[in-house]
This record gives structure tokens, sequence and C-alpha cells, in this order.
């Protein structure tokens, strides 16, 4: 499989903005997350400023005139209400941000894989694998984004510029220096930036790099285990974890070189300001409680900016992610057709010279074929030659490049699959892939939701899962075995021995199987043959796509596909990609 690459729809290291306005304007949770951030950060800057001056006050009166705090009941309780005022608003801010992340990344990663499922079978240009590592762990990233950098970057918008508007009140000297070395702080942090440039991208790049071929390798692990070569991958799962932490270490060396040279930046700011108030003090140009005040504000003005720093890492993972997530979400999906689906018991699908365009030519290449009501139509070829996507055209899932796929009903009115209602089709149609897609519960919920209104009795239920030698598996299980999430708890044999038993279930008069034998001993490769005979005398219409003789056998009608490479100058048909 090729190595993902993120679509940003930017040049790598292209600056970006720190707050994406698409997911401001796009998601709620993140734009009501600003707004509150920006609100608590004002509370905060009050409560600061009022603590600082609070504490000049009582020091001076403690220093000067030998008062002790406790003859200020009102000052002592001004200055513990400040105090708790700004933790509240510290806790507020913080729990509210995990809220608001949970609620952005569940959003966006409804949206991302409804808007996928929408553009088919080519989201993302065929980025299936991709796409799922994006919907995980690349939209995860958004949550130390705002819940770290987001709330660090709008405090220095808000508690910075008034707490250093308070110190020029109080001593201009001061403001100053502060106005002086407070540009050094974003300086040093555009110097690191230039260092990580792209090293966001790259990390993501590899994370759904490592999660493709972790899935294909998954995927895989049957027949390699058939042909005895289950223990060869253990070497590229190696690299590729190493590949990955080395990714990882040098985005945490670069987030740590961050940190340190803006707390050593802030801390030389603060010393600076602290020694020009000590030597003033000193020869009696400045009064105590002015001084008080400034050397509690001084550190808050750059401390909103350090913490910025600190979590610049979070802001490219997170900011990356973003990106990533709305380039898919701007692709524009298919319209869905306005006719409505003929009866599938007595319509006939017609596939006239389709071709669809792939990496390096057509799989398939100038496919046509007709699958009549109530029969078996087989669809052959070697490996790569299309035969998956010719049934993906065929369900309407993907539009051909070339050619047209058409339903024409028992009246003989034509109708191209495009042009319907997706799901006038879909809910007459049961579809099978390579690895079954189950819900979860029990064995017995699993069957039974497959039939008409979950309505099977015990009876029906024994007769599929005998007819599909799902018998065997639930005597050693029993009915009640918990099916997981994808048919998590089953094997991939066991999956596809239940998924057959629900579409013999299932009322849909057009039934796909895709190589349903793949993953099936030989035994069990003729209970599904006999399963497919029974499909047919059931008046259904059975597409089968496979590769094994016995399923070509059992066919009426067998259409063998090919796909085409473009050469520089020609084009090569036969063998597949």
């Amino acid at each position: 499989m090729d190595q993902a690459t993120p679509r940003t729809g930017r040049r790598s290291g292209e600056r970006r903005p720190p707050l994406d306005p698409r997911l401001l304007r796009e998601v709620a949770a993140a734009r009501r997350h600003v707004v509150r951030t920006t609100a608590l950060g004002l509370v905060q800057a009050g409560a600061v400023i009022a603590t600082a001056l609070l504490l000049a006050r009582l020091g001076a009166d403690l220093l000067v005139d030998h008062r002790s705090p406790l003859d200020f009941p009102a000052l002592l309780a001004g200055l513990v209400a400040a105090l708790g005022v700004r933790a509240l608003a510290v806790l507020v801010e913080q729990r509210t941000a995990h809220r608001a992340a949970t609620a952005a990344i569940a959003d966006l990663r409804s949206r991302l894989i409804g808007h996928a499922a929408r553009l088919g079978p080519r989201a993302g240009a065929g980025r299936g694998a991709d796409l799922t590592t994006l919907a995980t762990t690349g939209l995860e990233k958004l949550r130390p984004y705002l819940v770290g950098y987001v709330p660090q970057l709008l405090l220095s918008a808000t508690v910075t510029p008034l707490t250093l508007l308070t110190i020029l009140l109080l001593d201009p000297t001061s403001a100053g220096i502060a106005v002086i070395t407070l540009p050094l702080v974003p300086l040093f942090m555009i110097l690191i930036g230039r260092l990580t440039v792209g090293r966001s991208e790259a990390l993501l790049a590899d994370t759904r790099t490592l999660w493709s071929q972790m899935l294909d390798l998954v995927d895989g692990l049957p027949t390699l285990r058939a042909l005895g070569r289950e223990r060869g991958p253990e070497k590229m799962v190696r690299a590729l974890g190493d590949r990955h932490r080395r990714s990882t270490m040098g985005s945490l060396r670069y987030a740590f070189l961050s940190s340190m040279v803006l707390e050593l930046l802030g801390t030389l700011c603060v010393a600076l300001v602290a020694v020009a108030i000590g030597l003033r003090l000193v020869y009696g140009d400045m009064e105590l409680a002015p001084a008080l005040a400034v050397l509690v504000l001084i550190p808050e003005v750059y401390l909103p900016l350090r913490q910025v720093g600190a979590q610049f890492h979070a802001s490219s993972d997170g900011v990356a992610a973003v990106s990533a997530a709305f380039d898919v979400l701007v692709e524009s999906a298919p319209a869905d057709g306005t006719v409505r689906c003929p009866d599938l018991r007595t319509a006939t699908l017609r596939l006239d010279g389709v071709g669809v365009r792939s990496r390096d030519g057509f799989a398939p290449h100038d496919a046509s074929l007709v699958v009549r009501p109530g029969t078996v139509h087989a669809i052959a070829g070697p490996s790569g030659s299309g035969k998956t996507t010719a049934v993906q055209v065929m369900l309407g899932l993907l539009a051909p490049d070339e050619g047209s796929a058409r339903v024409v009903a028992a009246d003989g009115t034509a109708t191209a699959v495009q042009d319907l209602r997706r799901e006038s089709l879909w809910s007459q149609t049961m579809l099978l892939p390579q690895r079954p897609v189950l819900p979860t519960g029990t064995v017995r919920a699993v069957l039974a939701e497959a039939a008409p209104h979950g309505s099977a009795d015990q009876d029906r239920l024994d007769r599929a899962a005998r007819a599909a030698g799902l018998d065997r598996v639930i005597a050693a299980r029993g009915w009640d075995a918990p099916v997981g999430r994808g048919g998590s708890g089953l094997s991939l044999g066991e999956r596809q021995r239940l998924a057959l038993a629900r579409a013999l279930l299932a009322p849909a008069p057009l039934v796909v199987l895709d190589e349903p034998t793949a993953h099936l001993d030989g035994a069990t490769e003729e209970l599904v043959l006999d399963l497919v005979r029974t499909l047919r005398a059931e008046g259904r219409t059975v597409v089968l796509v496979a590769h094994r003789s016995r399923l070509l056998e059992v066919a009426d009608e067998v259409t063998r596909l090919r796909a085409a490479h473009v050469g520089p100058e020609t084009v090569e048909e036969g063998a597949g990609r």
C-alpha cells in the first residue's frame, strides 16, 4: 500500500493562523469555548490586578508603618476573595476546556465519518485507512490544542495587556522595560517555530502511515499464516515502530527546547525589572507600595506568552489535524439521485463499457455485464482487475469514469444508477464485503436484527445457522456469545459464517457476496455453495465476486474483468495492478 501523506491543502511548513477560522466558524463547541475562555481571562486579569494592589498595600503598611495585616480585615477579605475568584476561574476554565474539547472532537469526528461515507469508497482520494487514522488518533490531537494552547493564547490577549497597562499607571519605567523585552518572547517562539517547521505534518503523516500499514498487515494475516509467512512481517512492524518513535521523540525534543528557552527568557526579563526596582528603592526614587505591586504583576505579563510557547507543539499538531479534517470535509460529495429504484426482484442490472481510473490506468477497463433477476452472476478476474470496484459502481457507491451503470425495470425503463435515490437501492441490497461489518450484541441478536423487523423465530434462526455453517460455532459458544464492535470476539471465518447467515435471513432481493469463501475451510465452502443455491431457489439475485473455480461453477453466468495499464504511449490490457 502506498504510504499515506497528509492532504492539508497547504505546502509543508506553510504558516497557519494559531486559531483556524474554520474551526471557530464550523464547530459550535470550539466557538463557545473561545468566547467562554476570553471572558474567564478577563476575570483572571481583574483578580490578578486586585491581588497585586491589595498585597502591595498590606505589605507597605507592614514594612513601612509596622501595622499588622490583621488591622485591615477588609483588605484581607478582599485579598482572599480575589485569590478565590482567580482559582475558581482557572478551575472553570480547565473543566469546561476538557468538555469543549470532547464535544468538538465528537462533532468533527461525526461530520468526518458521515462525509467520508457520502464520498464513497474513494473518500479522500482513496485514503480509507488514512481517514480511519485521522478520525481517531489524528483528531485526538485537538484535545491538548483546545485544553492547553487555546486558553493560554487567549490569556495572552487578555491578562498580558491589562497587567501591562496597570504597571504603566504604577511605574512607567518598569512598563517601558517590559514593552522592550516582551517582544523577545514571540521572537524566540518564531525562531523555534522555524526549527520545528513541518514536524507536526510529518508526525501526523508517520502516524497515519503506521496505522495504514498495520491495518494492511492485520488484514493479510490469515493469508500470511496460510502461506507460512506469519513470522516475517515483525521486521516491518519493528521498522514502522522505530520510525514512529524517532518522529515522536524528535517533536518532544523541540517541545522541551522551546519550554526551556522561554522559561529562561521570562526569568531574565522579570529579573531585569526587579533589579531596576531594587536600585530605585535603595536610592529612594520609588515608593514601596507601587514597587511591590509591580513585582507581583510583572511575572503575569510574561507568563501567558511563555505558556503559549510551551504549548506550541500542541498548537502545531492540533492545527495540522484540523486542517487535514477540513480538507476532507470540503471535498464535494456526489449528489443523491431523485428517481426511486425499481423493484430488484424483477429488474436487471447492467454495466456497459465501465472503466474506473486507478493510479496507473483503469480497473476495471471496459467492463460490461448483465445481472438478470433471480440468477447467480459471478464476477471473476485476476487480482486488481477491478471486481470489487465494478460492484461499487453497480451499487452507486462509485461513479464510473467511463461507460454507464443502469437499472432496467421489468417494463424496459432504464435508469442510471447515479440518478437513483441511494436509500431506495441500498434498502433492497445485502452486501457482504471480504471483511464483514457486524453490529454489536449477542449472536442471537445479531442474527435476528437481519430479519424483517427482527422478527425471526428460533426455528428460522437455527436453519440459517446450519445453512451457513454457524451451528458449530453456536454449539461451542452458545447463542448468547457476545459479538463486539466490528465482530471482535469471533475469528474471521466465524464472522464470515455469521454474515452469511444474516444474508440468508435478510429479505433483500439482491445479495452481493465479495469472496464469501476467502476465510473458510473446504467443508464450510460446500455449505456456502449450498447457501448460494438456496438464495437462487428463493428467487433472489446473487452477485458473486469470486476467485475460486467452485464458486464460478455454481453461477448461471460468469463475467471476467480486466484492468488496463496506461504506459507512456499505449494502453496495456490484461493482468491487473
